[in-house]
């Protein structure tokens, strides 16, 4: 429905809306209910299909306005361009180079059949979308007048300007685009993997099949009660807010279901404070502290015996061990270490010094997106070593910064865009608000319209309203399209 929706809009090229009329309607779907946030979950009485045509008509329309009024002229430069990845970054990229060049001459290599819209998984697990809502073919999100090489890339020669593939050889360019995402460590957590996800009650969101199961396994918590656990992990990872949001919204189900006092939660985090943005930090500890949830920090997550259902847990202080202890639990949520996908540093293109050197993530300018060493190299996404968060709404700033400063590579001139580091995190604190987190490289805020018309240190019944029903179809109709 929604994609018939998008495509009449398009059709009919209504660029003339209003930021204003969009909040206006996000606004009176906000208020119409308001009355029932208390009960907004897999019953939720919104009428939904009404206000997803609203916000997904809305948020394209701002979209299509955007780009018609402010589209730089075409470039009529040549250049065969490969991009490594079929994810947010990849495909999004490759979708403003088609309408940036006249001539496009553009290859995609990734090997999925499907495109996931990963910030839907922590809606599955809370019971709020379908396992089926997120995620489409990825023939269908292809970008129209870009190739397609469904294969794996294994090394990337940087000097020869060439990508060696799994099964297709190899694949020369002119110009990379370095966007393959990032890796989830199963090997680093010593007793689970992706395959036995589940197992012992142990969980993990970070992957559709752990989110499907986490679903069913939070309501037999709440049913059940007990002690749970919820961690996330020490190295970089993508959005850090999910660890954080499925464990509100299973406190939040159990006190919908009378069953608060039946579970004991605990949360704890490898760094050394809950979250590190000012603006946003001092909420988020009341929340935690009004609910009862008890906070653990400096601490990580070494192994899992899930035939004991017991998690091995290290606290760390000054980088070293100074206590582990095997913690028992009956419902677990955990994270494992991330990095960069191994060809990334296997082929020299990783940063090599600070304290992220181990988890192989590209040398990138932070401002200009451009690599360190290779300047016919962009890199953006999760797989960049930029000091900002690895979330979709921080990609969706990065890519023009991208496109800009291909392109001026491209016809000789210098990269001169500049990215300041946006970033976006919608912390979900309960079925129906969430704190909308966002912000730049130095930890200050910066909020988008309409957020910026109003105080995002509480938590926003339009942020969530936004996040369930208008983020998605805006994904996958503006942003994969390059219109967002």
């Amino acid at each position: 429905m929604e994609a018939k929706i998008i495509a009449e809009i398009c059709n009919q090229k209504v660029f003339e809306l209003r930021y204003d009329c969009v909040l206006f309607c996000l606004i009176r779907g906000g208020r119409e209910s308001r009355g029932n946030s208390m009960k907004t979950t897999m019953s939720d009485n919104i009428n939904r299909r009404n206000f997803l045509k609203t916000t997904a008509a809305g948020g394209a329309i701002i979209a299509l306005a955007g780009n018609a009024a402010c589209s730089p002229s075409k470039s009529n430069a040549k250049a065969k361009v490969v991009v490594i990845g079929g994810g947010a970054a990849g495909l999004t990229t490759a979708a403003h180079l088609v309408r940036r060049l006249e001539t496009p001459d553009i290859t995609v290599i990734d090997p999925s059949d499907r495109h996931y819209y990963q910030p839907g998984f922590t809606l599955i697990a809370g019971g709020v979308y379908q396992p089926d809502d997120v995620y489409k073919p990825q023939s269908d999100c292809i970008p129209h007048g870009v190739n397609w090489l469904k294969d794996s890339v294994v090394f990337v020669d940087a000097q020869k300007k060439l990508v060696k593939t799994k099964n297709s050889g190899d694949v020369k360019y002119d110009f990379l685009v370095l966007a393959p995402g990032l890796v989830l460590r199963w090997d680093l957590i010593e007793g689970i993997d992706e395959a036995s996800l589940g197992q012992g009650n142990a969980h993990c969101i970070y992957c559709h099949s752990g989110a499907v199961k986490t679903a069913a396994a939070v309501r037999e918590f709440v049913a059940k009660g007990g002690r749970g656990i919820y961690t996330d992990t020490y190295t970089k990872h993508k959005c850090g807010g999910a660890p954080k949001k499925i464990c509100l919204l299973t406190e939040h189900l159990a006190r919908k279901q009378n069953r608060r006092d039946a579970l004991d939660i605990n949360f704890y985090t490898a760094s050394k404070q809950l979250y590190d943005v000012p603006y946003f930090t001092p909420r988020l500890l009341e929340i935690y502290k009004e609910r009862n949830v008890k906070l653990n920090t400096s601490t990580r997550v070494a192994g899992i015996d899930t035939a004991s259902k017991r998690v091995k847990l290290d606290s760390y202080k000054d980088g070293k061990v100074v206590k582990s202890s095997w913690e028992d639990y009956d419902f677990l949520h955990f994270l494992p270490p991330m990095s960069a996908p191994l060809f990334v540093p296997q082929s020299g293109l990783s940063i090599t010094e600070g304290k992220n050197a181990a988890e192989g993530w590209a040398a990138t300018d932070k401002y200009t997106l451009v690599h360190k060493k290779y300047p016919n190299i962009i890199s953006l996404g999760d797989v960049a070593g930029i000091p900002t968060s690895k979330t979709s709404a921080a990609i969706r700033k990065q890519v023009p910064v991208a496109v800009e400063n291909l392109v001026a590579l491209m016809e000789g001139k210098a990269p001169e865009a500049k990215y300041d580091g946006y970033a976006a995190c919608p912390i979900i604190t309960d079925y129906g608000h969430l704190l909308m987190c966002e912000f730049d490289y130095q930890k200050n805020r910066k909020s988008s319209f309409p957020f910026s018309m109003m105080d995002m240190s509480r938590e926003s019944r339009l942020g969530w309203l936004l996040k369930v029903y208008a983020l998605k179809p805006l994904y996958f109709y503006g942003m994969l399209n390059g219109l967002a």
